[in-house]
Formats: C-alpha cells, sequence, structure tokens
C-alpha cells in the first residue's frame, strides 16, 4: 500500500477536507490510518501521554521513538513528526540535522515545526535539501512562556496580521501545508485565502482546508480540554469501569473463570 505524499496534500488546496489527528503508538495509528489523510505524531505526547504540563520538555529521542511506533501501526497516511522545541530555531543547519535524524530513523515523509516570519529562511533550507515542512501559526505550544500561555490569538489586530505574515512566509518558503491553531474563524478563514497551500485548522474554522484536533482530547481521555474540541467519546469513563470490574473480578476470584484458563486434560 502507497502511502499519500506531501505534494498530494497540498494539491487537495481548496478541494476535499484533509482529515488529520495525532498518534503516538503503534495500536492508535493503526486504526487511525484508515480514517485519516495526515497522522501527526505531535510534541503535545509530552503532555498527553508523559504527564508534562508543556511541550517544552519534549526531546528529540522521544519524538522518533514515538515516530517509530506510528510508522509501524500505519501503511497509507502521510506522518509527520513535530521537531520539539530547541532543536531547531538557532540555525536551519542545526534544523537539518535534527529533520534528518527524525527522518532517517523513523521513516516518516514530512516534519513540523512552530513558524514565524523568523522560519522561512530554515524552511527554505530543509525543503531545498529534500525535508518537506508542515509550519504552524497562531497559538504556537511551544512558545507559551513568552504568550503567556495557551491563549487564543490575534485579538489585536497587529498580531492577527502577523499571523497572516507568518503564514504567507510560511507557504512562500516551501511548506506544502499549514496549521492554524487557536484563531478566530474569521482570522483563519483570511490565512486560508491568503496562502496557496492547505490550512489544517485546530481551535480556527471549519472553513480550514483540513482539520486536526489530538487525538486523546476528542476521545474524552480527559476530563478537561481546550474550547475547541469536541469529545467524541467517553474513554476515560469506558476504563474506569472496565478497570473497576477488573478489580472486583480479581477481588473474588471470577477471574480468571473456565474461558480463560489452560486445561491439558
Amino acid at each position: 500500500m502507497r502511502r499519500k505524499t506531501a505534494p498530494e496534500i497540498t494539491a487537495r488546496k481548496g478541494q476535499e477536507p484533509i482529515v488529520c489527528l495525532t498518534a503516538y503508538d503503534a495500536p492508535t495509528a493503526e486504526i487511525l490510518d484508515e480514517y485519516c489523510d495526515l497522522i501527526l505524531v505531535g510534541d503535545s505526547v509530552g503532555m498527553v501521554v508523559h504527564g508534562l504540563t508543556t511541550t517544552v520538555g519534549v526531546t528529540l529521542d522521544m519524538m522518533i521513538l514515538h515516530g517509530q511506533a506510528v510508522m509501524r501501526g500505519s501503511k497509507s497516511a502521510l506522518v509527520v513528526v513535530d521537531l520539539p522545541f530547541g532543536y531547531y530555531e538557532d540555525s536551519p543547519e542545526r534544523a537539518f540535522n535534527s529533520a534528518a535524524r527524525v527522518m532517517r530513523e523513523t521513516g516518516c515523509q514530512a516534519i513540523k515545526i512552530e513558524s514565524g516570519t523568523y522560519a522561512a529562511e530554515t524552511i527554505a533550507y530543509l525543503v531545498e535539501r529534500g525535508i518537506p515542512v508542515m509550519s504552524h501559526v497562531g497559538l504556537r505550544p511551544q512558545s507559551m512562556n513568552v504568550l503567556g500561555g495557551f491563549r487564543a490569538r490575534g485579538r489585536n489586530p497587529k498580531v492577527a496580521e502577523e499571523i497572516v505574515e507568518n503564514a504567507k512566509a510560511a507557504a512562500d518558503a516551501g511548506s506544502f501545508a499549514v496549521v492554524v491553531e487557536g484563531v478566530s474563524a474569521e482570522l483563519a478563514d483570511k490565512v486560508t485565502k491568503a496562502v496557496s497551500i492547505p490550512t489544517i485548522g485546530i481551535g480556527a474554522s471549519a472553513g480550514c482546508d483540513g482539520q486536526i484536533l489530538v487525538t486523546p482530547d476528542m476521545l474524552g481521555m480527559f476530563t478537561r480540554v481546550p474550547k475547541f474540541v469536541k469529545k467524541y467519546s467517553d474513554m476515560q469513563s469506558i476504563i474506569r469501569d472496565s478497570v473497576e470490574n477488573y478489580a472486583n473480578e480479581v477481588k473474588n476470584r471470577s477471574f480468571p473463570g473456565p474461558d480463560n484458563t489452560y486445561k491439558f486434560s
């Protein structure tokens, strides 16, 4: 089975919406693969899997480990791996070394970086050297210490215009798509019209060229989630009920029962 490619995602601009979700392990990736055009191994793994309070503490080794798992579980989706904080910002050369290592050790098809206009040189440098880049504008979690937390962006007209310019710079530099996070629907629509590449919304607008959510959020693994998340399930309750039933059956010795026990005579 052939995987989708970055140029194929770019060609979806203004066409059928692009379906994207995050994954961090092989079993989840296998399930998502049937429905998703793009699977992102996001640095959100630090918060939703490892219990960190922000994504700032995520390492390149963590991203590679989870990227390898997702590649084993998926077969047709384009797999994109985040470059974590501190592994690409200081120079295009540093970014290339980090991205090349991720692609070499995971087999993924692209990387993602959080992008301001400052990143245009890095994006162009990577693309010219054979590394497809998905950019990320608006609310940028790796910059939460500068931004003052996980807050929607673009209320100020100057900031809103900066977000549009960041997206345009990323597109002009060669990004194949851009994530637009935590902005008003009006601003997201403005970004979508301003760039020639697909916009992937998260807390943005249904008018974006695609949508992405953090999978554990949309499955209901956590009690509290961002405003823009729709819970499509209540996995927290399902898991809790299952574990409670298991614990009770162990205590009353009804598990393992005859169907769960080997007999050789």
